[in-house]
């Protein structure tokens, strides 16, 4: 009697389960910033799952030629401060919900602030918002083919 309960626990356990995997794969890889002022590439971010959260990292930067082509996060606050921005986790403990991922943080390097972030796929770009209670700003990242 109690051996179908247990079946039926385990196959809504698989099923949330894989459509969390399956939602998270969708944006799995690498995706191009885009400056706001300018409308330039400003870098690239590897966005990977670990655990059933998705985390961001920037693997390139797009820089001027008098730019310091390897620049550190000066104006960080946490552990991040003076550590170099390539190589930066910069998308935080994000968890898949509906159509989006939500409930983490995303780091802005260029001023060290921190902001309650979510994303989601547009077609095949990436919406990222980052937001300090009722104040946003939303990103359009392109993924890199």
């Amino acid at each position: 009697m109690l051996k179908p309960v247990i079946n039926l626990f385990l196959l809504l356990l698989f099923i949330i389960t894989g459509n969390a995997c399956a939602q998270n794969a969708a944006i799995i890889g690498q995706w191009q910033t885009i400056d706001d002022e300018t409308g330039k590439p400003k870098s690239i971010v590897q966005i990977d799952e670990q655990a059933g959260k998705v985390y961001g990292k920037i693997v390139q930067l797009f820089r001027k030629p008098e730019e310091d082509p390897n620049p550190v996060c000066h104006k960080c606050t946490d552990y991040r401060k003076n550590q170099k921005v390539i190589g930066m986790v910069i998308l935080e403990q994000l968890e898949p919900k509906n159509k989006e991922w939500s409930g983490g943080k995303i780091l802005d390097p260029a001023n060290g602030k921190i902001y309650d972030c979510k994303i989601w796929l547009e077609q095949d770009q990436l919406k990222v918002r980052g937001y300090l209670g009722l104040f946003f700003r939303t990103q359009t990242w392109q993924r890199v083919k």
